[in-house]
């Protein structure tokens, strides 16, 4: 079932796969990597303005990996801002997508954190680092199939 964004898209001839809409009624599109820069300017101007959130997960253990975004039009005198989720799934053997931290700057630290927990590349991202695990840490912790290590540092509690 296609949503309203959906068929905008189609006849704009912008390549993509409709997922339905979620439990509150947000349609959720599907992706790919190497569209994603082109469609992502193009949802901006269309009145995409806010990225509310973007996360991203392990689909399954040596399967692909998802990087999600929720992005919503908010205009001037609507109660009810559209909200769209968009879906970009990986392989977990070269997990890159581009950054779209030059359309959305609140990208910045969500991309950082995706990167740092699941190992997704974010291509021309500022200032791309791990922000939550030491930078000599080994693997990507929310993988499905991480091993954690049998190992921790004690910290001094002063």
């Amino acid at each position: 079932m296609q949503g309203r964004l959906s068929s905008w898209l189609v006849k704009y001839g912008l390549i993509h796969r409709s997922l339905g809409f979620d439990y509150l009624g947000v349609e959720t599109l599907q992706i790919k990597p190497e569209d994603w820069h082109s469609i992502a300017v193009i949802l901006y101007v269309y009145g995409y303005n806010y990225l509310r959130s973007q996360c991203a997960y392990d689909v399954a253990p040596g399967g692909l990996l998802a990087s999600v975004y929720h992005l919503t039009r908010i205009e001037y005198g609507i109660n009810q801002p559209e909200e769209v989720c968009i879906k970009i799934f990986v392989s977990r053997k070269n997990p890159r997508i581009p950054s779209i931290f030059w359309v959305w700057k609140s990208a910045d630290f969500q991309e950082q954190e995706s990167y740092d927990m699941l190992g997704i590349s974010y291509d021309s991202h500022q200032c791309l680092r791990r922000i939550l695990m030491p930078e000599n840490w080994i693997g990507w912790p929310l993988r499905k199939d991480y091993i954690a290590p049998n190992f921790y540092e004690i910290q001094d509690a002063h």
